[in-house]
């Protein structure tokens, strides 16, 4: 007995007549060409979408669109304060290079670190928007990796002055913050997609991970020297540090601004570590998230 669901007319199973006239399952996950081609078409979406945010998350505030600028700064003066004045970790790094050395790892660490704790949510908070419409739920994380660009680069502002005003001035390795940021960007967009789709079933998972970008942020130079700190410990925990992603565009970051911290400071093939980490996770966390795409806005 064929168990397909005959037509009413003329005994057809109902799936060929459906694929006879070009109709799909609702909600079925297209194949990863036709996602991307689809993600690019929504691609001002994301633009406008990431801008909305962003204008709506200071918005109850008196000062408005002024915490943009206000809120990495005063980060990275609690940072000086009881990191550079306190505890001392500007150990090997001279006075007039510390102040942008570590406002430079705290508005690179943020970037990485709001894009992941906003992409816990990216899904399981707009269940509204994605049980209403039809689009590629990946324009969710990506809006909110664009979000985060976004406000760095309104950062942008306090972390040239700061590099100014300790004599670090315009010079043509400046140019290098560009494919620096491009990098770490890509990177975001596939650690924010990996982030969306367990945050989507395991709403706690957002609960746990201030815990682990607190590690990761003491683990990956913010506010020291790794090879000035570690001096004396194990080489492998040297190399594990300077290497993970967020320690390798810190560095990129502040040997394309910092006149003071030169070549020396870096480990050898960084660049190539910064593209391996960016094709990493941008491809790996990108599939990831588009293989339970089905699954997402359910249950």
């Amino acid at each position: 007995m064929n168990s397909a669901c005959p037509s009413p007319d003329d005994g057809t199973p109902l799936p060929d007549l459906a694929a006879r006239h070009g109709l799909s399952v609702s909600g079925a996950r297209p194949d990863l060409a036709d996602y991307v081609r689809q993600l690019w078409g929504r691609r001002h979406f994301v633009v406008a979408f990431s801008s909305a945010r962003l204008t709506a998350q200071y918005s109850q505030a008196k000062l408005g669109q002024a915490w943009q600028l206000a809120t990495p700064l005063l980060n990275a003066c609690v940072y000086y304060l009881i990191f550079g004045l306190i505890l001392g970790t500007r150990k090997g790094i001279p006075h007039d290079v510390f102040v942008p050395f570590l406002v430079t790892g705290v508005f690179i660490f943020n970037f990485t670190q709001s894009s992941v704790t906003a992409g816990v949510r990216a899904i399981s908070g707009n269940l509204g928007l994605v049980r209403a419409l039809h689009f590629p739920r990946a324009a969710l994380p990506v809006s909110i990796a664009v979000q985060q660009l976004q406000q760095l680069l309104y950062s942008m502002v306090i972390l040239v002055a700061a590099a100014v005003a300790f004599g670090s001035y315009p010079a043509p390795r400046w140019v290098l913050v560009l494919p620096a940021l491009a990098l770490q960007f890509a990177f975001n967009v596939g650690l924010t997609m990996v982030m969306a789709r367990l945050g989507s079933r395991t709403p706690d998972f957002a609960q746990l991970t201030p815990f682990v970008m607190r590690t990761w942020m003491y683990a990956s130079g913010v506010m020291y020297s790794i090879p000035v700190m570690l001096e004396g410990k194990p080489d492998w925990i040297k190399v594990a540090l300077q290497h993970n992603p967020l320690a390798v565009y810190m560095d990129l970051v502040r040997y394309a601004l910092i006149h003071g911290y030169g070549a020396e400071n870096l480990p050898e093939h960084i660049w190539l570590y910064g593209l391996g980490w960016a094709a990493l996770l941008g491809v790996a966390g990108f599939i990831y998230f588009w293989k339970a795409e089905e699954q997402y806005g359910r249950g």
